[in-house]
């Protein structure tokens, strides 16, 4: 297994970290499963980074960065709905989406073809993943000025997650002639 997909492979790894430290009542919990979080994002850029630059691209690393990228994000949404930090349509929406074009890739995947990450997809999981922060710290520090930065990056983050999953279904269309 190559560096860049060890990367990948480690953020699978950070999901229960940042989920016990998001769910169990202790003092800084909030900023201790934000910051774990934050080390699977940065993750998530360096591998892609590091797959890039030492030609270390591999069909499983097609597939499992953004199948990690997936659980990590939805696992910590479904965490926040719990603590009534973000509403459940929006996640119910995200969720939809990911079945959705983890449906179309595993077609393709029968079909012998492999579905990179499009840009927008690339960007979708980076305001996710900026939105997850801002929630779990609950908006910490812009509640201080009542600035809804978290709200603000959650309907980015929809907004991406509509218009990304279209754009797949549009780019994929020749997979379901048949």
């Amino acid at each position: 297994m190559n560096l860049a997909n060890k990367l990948t492979m480690s953020r699978l790894f950070l999901i229960p970290i940042f989920m016990v430290f998001l769910l169990i009542k202790i003092p800084y919990g909030d900023f201790l499963a934000a910051f774990f979080f934050t080390i699977g994002a940065i993750t998530d850029k360096l591998d892609g980074y590091v797959a890039r630059k030492y030609r270390q691209i591999t069909n499983f690393g097609k597939f499992m960065d953004p199948l990690v990228d997936k659980i990590m994000v939805t696992s910590a949404l479904i965490a926040l709905v719990q603590m009534g930090r973000i509403p459940s349509w929006i996640v119910i929406i995200i969720i939809a989406r990911e079945f959705l074009i983890t449906g179309i890739r595993t077609l393709a995947a029968d079909k012998g073809i492999v579905i990179a990450a499009s840009n927008y997809g690339k960007y979708k999981t980076t305001f996710q993943m900026i939105a997850v922060i801002a929630l779990m710290l609950n908006n910490y520090p812009f509640s201080l000025i009542h600035f809804p930065f978290d709200m603000i990056m959650v309907y980015t983050a929809l907004i991406l997650t509509i218009y990304s999953g279209v754009d797949y279904i549009i780019k994929s269309k020749n997979l379901f002639k048949d």
